[in-house]
């Protein structure tokens, strides 16, 4: 159960910030051709959202504030901020169409597979180490699509291939991760 005092801690304060932090995010991506100012500061706020999700982890381990409005929070905040700046950038015709779906299959996959587990065994998992590098690998992806990755086609293929197969193993990894609680969860009760 969640309660209302675990909500208000710097760490989910971050992870709200970085929520709000896609407005602005996808106005200066939207109009970044329009002057050197709006990529520059669109890169900027994706560099500072991705510093308030190494912070708000920093915080909750410090300060012992790991919550489970915490574990739900952060890792939405992360769906919907990648979430938009994907889709942004598909739209700018800067990233194919195979890597938005294999993004966005990934987080609503593991968004509505972390609903049900938690559902059943009675907590949030949190995030895992697999998840986190392929999320930090996909936010290299994006700040470099950015600052110009299409411009070199050899790399931008490669890390095409990267973004596929992190993608793909990070979600195998949650999914066994899963079945491993679901387990534990069901000795427990026997």
């Amino acid at each position: 159960m969640i309660k209302i005092d675990k909500i208000h801690t710097i760490s989910n304060h971050l992870s709200f910030s970085r929520i709000l932090l896609t407005a602005p995010i996808f106005y200066f991506l939207q109009n970044m051709e329009q002057s050197d100012f709006h990529r520059y500061f669109a890169l900027f706020l994706m560099i500072l959202a991705a510093i308030t999700d190494y912070l708000d982890g920093y915080f909750a381990r410090k300060y012992d504030h790991v919550t489970e409005f915490g574990k739900i929070i952060d890792p939405i905040a992360d769906k919907i901020a990648v979430g938009v700046i994907t889709l942004t950038l598909f739209l700018k015709g800067m990233i194919p169409l195979y890597i938005l779906i294999v993004v966005v299959a990934r987080d609503v996959l593991i968004f509505l597979g972390g609903l049900i587990i938690s559902n059943k065994i009675g907590r949030v998992l949190p995030s895992n180490l697999l998840g986190k590098i392929t999320v930090f690998i996909l936010g290299l992806y994006l700040v470099f699509l950015v600052i110009g990755l299409k411009s070199y086609p050899t790399l931008f293929n490669l890390y095409n291939i990267l973004i596929v197969f992190m993608s793909i193993l990070s979600l195998i990894g949650y999914i066994i991760r899963s079945i491993e609680a679901l387990k534990f969860k069901k000795n427990e009760l026997l």
